[in-house]
């Protein structure tokens, strides 16, 4: 859909327009897997080069598997540990190169390379995180972050 180096503006206007048909999706639902599944489906369809895209949420001190589109993943994650755990115990989003180099790394599937995620709020608590996988070495930049940012934050207003 997109050249992951598209600095011509393109790239910016494909992610606007995946945001506004989250909005649209998701104005009238109050349903929070209902939410965070067409979510994951549509970055899955949107994004290329990525294997897994998908949620895990808040429960007590730790992340829990939510909607996601890929293979099947680990199911429980400690604040504090991996990219997800980290991006939770930060309170920032975590845009990873090289997975394979990040302390701690958690290997849910060995075809990641880089990965991306961003925390999820409700009410000003972290309810989750959105993560996202691929098989390609620093497959995100600062422009997916930019726009997978704005994407959440469309998101938490149905939430």
């Amino acid at each position: 859909m997109f050249q992951q180096l598209d600095y011509s503006g393109e790239k910016t206007k494909d992610y606007e327009l995946l945001i506004k048909q989250l909005d649209a999706l998701s104005t009238g639902e109050t349903n929070q897997i209902a939410l965070l599944s067409n979510a994951s489906a549509l970055l899955n369809q949107f994004l290329d080069e990525v294997n897994w895209v998908g949620f895990y949420l808040s429960e007590k001190e730790e992340l829990v598997l939510g909607p996601f589109q890929g293979l099947p993943a680990c199911i429980r994650i400690p604040f504090g540990k991996g990219v997800c755990g980290t991006a939770v115990s930060e309170k920032k989003t975590q845009r990873i190169a090289d997975v394979h180099q990040f302390p701690g790394h958690i290997a849910c599937d060995g075809a990641s390379k880089s990965e991306i995620v961003i925390p999820v709020y409700r009410d000003n608590e972290i309810i989750g995180v959105l993560d996202i996988d691929s098989p390609i070495h620093d497959r995100f930049d600062a422009i997916d972050q930019e726009c997978l940012e704005k994407f959440v934050a469309v998101l938490e207003k149905h939430l």
